[in-house]
């Protein structure tokens, strides 16, 4: 049996970060480059958007279906965002960890607080912050043709984002995407390596020792 091989449990990755910071790019860009890591699929009770598919973006359901099911506690974490509810459901993200397969959760400090509560030592979260305040502006500026106004509020409630980062177990500076990408791969593979994580060390061990 190679370590390559060895049985792992999976870990919940967590990407949080400001509105314009990159935190989005950097999922993409780390969900293309790595086969072992899954995004997470959210329930919502908005209606679906144009070339949204069910079950890939999200599991579309009625108010009082997500009702039911937070009330059955099929939440890791649920949320009121702009006046649809959103939540992660339970049970494919505990499937997926006991088949040693990562989840990665685009959320904010808020959810990332319900998932530290209830997932406990397979969290593992990074905090991705811009490389400046006049760059995170201009990066906010040069992807929405917003009224000054908006760009003040977005702003504004970036710094109230950016205030929860001491509650994250690592932060990034994104200065530039390729060198972020590497270190979140980085922090990644040290995670996957943790003794806790690697339930297959123990008959190893015992084959080495035997």
């Amino acid at each position: 049996m190679s370590n390559e091989n060895i049985q792992r449990r999976g870990l919940m990755l967590v990407l949080s970060s400001p509105s314009g910071a990159g935190k989005t790019t950097l999922s993409r860009r780390l969900l293309g480059a790595d086969s072992a890591i899954t995004m997470s699929v959210s329930a919502t009770t908005r209606a679906p958007r144009k070339g949204e598919e069910e079950g890939k973006d999200y599991f579309f359901v009625s108010p009082s279906m997500f009702r039911q099911m937070a009330d059955s506690d099929a939440f890791l974490e649920h949320a009121l965002v702009f006046g649809n509810h959103y939540g992660t459901p339970r049970e494919p993200v505990q499937l997926a960890l006991a088949k040693g397969r990562d989840v990665l959760f685009d959320i904010d400090w808020q959810g990332t607080q319900q998932l530290r509560q209830r997932a406990g030592d397979d969290l593992v979260s990074i905090f991705v912050l811009p490389p400046s305040h006049e760059e995170l502006e201009r990066r906010l500026r040069a992807r929405a043709q917003d009224a000054e106004a908006v760009v003040a509020e977005r702003m504004a409630k970036a710094a109230g984002e950016i205030s929860h980062w001491a509650e994250y177990d690592y932060v990034v500076i994104n200065d530039d995407l390729d060198s972020t990408l590497d270190k979140i791969r980085t922090i990644l593979d040290a995670e996957r390596m943790k003794r806790g994580r690697q339930t297959g060390i123990p008959a190893f061990v015992g084959k080495l020792t035997s």
